[in-house]
């Protein structure tokens, strides 16, 4: 089952999936980071639960985090920040549970595009695989510049 975190328990659920992609921030960074999120740029995340069937289960395998924008070029948009699998949980199909998730919330929303951005390594050669196998295409690159 997909949820959609709604409590801090809810959120301390997902951060070992989501600090696995963000290695650079602490859970209470990453938490910290998380609240100034949902409440400047309406961030959501969403985690695979399987609580119902397995109680004592205090870690979400997987989460998404993402947010709504409107942008100039593509109008309303669902823009996934966070995607992410612990990895002795990866290949049991949770991400793409999670994308479907979001996908269907979007449509949901009236948005009319989905998008994300996704490193270059090596190590993300499987999730840019599934995010093809989902139809999603590759539209630009992305640049950046650190202050």
């Amino acid at each position: 089952m997909i949820k959609i975190a709604q409590t801090e328990a809810d959120l301390r659920r997902c951060l070992p999936a989501l600090v696995t992609l963000r290695p650079h921030l602490t859970e209470e960074q990453a938490l910290r980071q998380i609240f100034l999120l949902q409440e400047e740029d309406r961030y959501v995340v969403a985690f695979v639960d399987h609580s119902d069937q397995n109680p004592s289960e205090t870690v979400a395998p997987a989460a998404i985090g993402y947010r709504y924008m409107n942008l100039l070029f593509s109008g309303k948009t669902l823009y996934i920040d966070d995607l992410s699998t612990l990895p002795d949980q990866r290949g049991k199909g949770y991400a793409s549970q999670l994308l479907d998730f979001v996908i269907d919330e979007a449509r949901k929303a009236g948005c009319v595009a989905v998008t994300l951005d996704s490193g270059h390594k090596p190590e993300r050669y499987d999730a840019h695989r599934l995010y093809l196998n989902k139809r999603f295409n590759i539209v630009s690159h992305h640049f950046a510049l650190k202050l």
